[in-house]
């Protein structure tokens, strides 16, 4: 979870426009359907099916490491 806050927190600063991360942002928290609304609306252009290449309208590139994109598999539930 800290590394997701860090990457959104610092993402605007890789380049790009503030909106596009904004959307790309509540897009990888957002279930399939609202996901592809929220890139549609947005202009985002995907060039990969998990999000991890996108395009904004004026050709600049958004990278997304997977981390933000879902859920970890291998850590060991404390509770």
């Amino acid at each position: 979870m800290k590394m997701r806050e860090e990457f959104w927190d610092t993402a605007p600063h890789y380049g790009g426009r503030q909106e596009i991360w904004d959307a790309l942002h509540a897009a990888a928290e957002a279930d399939l359907t609202l996901a592809q609304a929220i890139v549609d609306s947005a202009g985002v252009i995907v060039q990969r099916a998990d999000l991890t290449i996108c395009y904004d309208e004026r050709g600049a590139k958004y990278e997304l490491p997977k981390y933000v994109l879902s859920e970890p598999t291998n850590l060991i539930d404390e509770n």
